[in-house]
């Protein structure tokens, strides 16, 4: 009685994992903007390694910081050591969930509007987020985007010219195209 009862929650574990679908990739793509009217403040880092979730809508951004790529070399260098500490802290993620999957249809092509929920990690410091963005499917592939506004001294990133030459909100476009 007891092989069956095992080989019974063993089959049905089967049939509820393959009833979900993990959409990944590892070239997602975050944008981020704390340009100021002084100075202009912008990276790009096309190395963003996310899962999704079809079923749950639980999702997932992970990124080195060191990987964001900046038009001035000094620039950069001054975000990775002065300001982001990349050294002691080398990255940030995204842990939470579309709470509206449900209005999703994976299996149709189509645009959908999401509702994100959950916890953004940058410079060690945990905050919760929320945002609206978009789901949209084409070829059963889904894509991404939505835009993350944060305020900088929110998540311990200090420094002399926050505020000033550096924005004290930044914006972070994020875009995954997933498998």
């Amino acid at each position: 009685m007891k092989k069956v009862t095992i080989l019974l929650v063993l089959l049905f574990t089967c049939f509820a994992l393959q009833a979900q679908k993990i959409f990944a990739t590892k070239t997602g793509q975050i944008k981020f903007n704390a340009s100021s009217p002084l100075e202009k403040i912008e990276a790009v880092n096309n190395q963003v390694d996310s899962k999704m979730v079809d079923k749950t809508g639980q999702i997932v951004f992970s990124v080195l910081i060191k990987s964001f790529r900046f038009e001035n070399q000094l620039m950069e260098d001054h975000f990775n050591e002065n300001y982001l500490e990349t050294s002691k802290i080398p990255k940030a993620d995204f842990k939470g969930f579309i709470s509206n999957i449900t209005t999703v249809d994976f299996s149709k092509e189509g645009r959908y509007q999401i509702e994100l929920n959950g916890t953004l990690t940058i410079h060690g410091v945990s905050q919760k987020v929320s945002t609206t963005g978009t789901l949209t499917i084409v070829g059963s592939k889904p894509t991404i985007t939505g835009i993350f506004k944060i305020k900088i001294k929110d998540y311990g990133i200090t420094g002399l010219y926050i505020g000033d030459k550096i924005a004290s909100e930044a914006e972070i476009n994020v875009k995954c195209e997933y498998q």
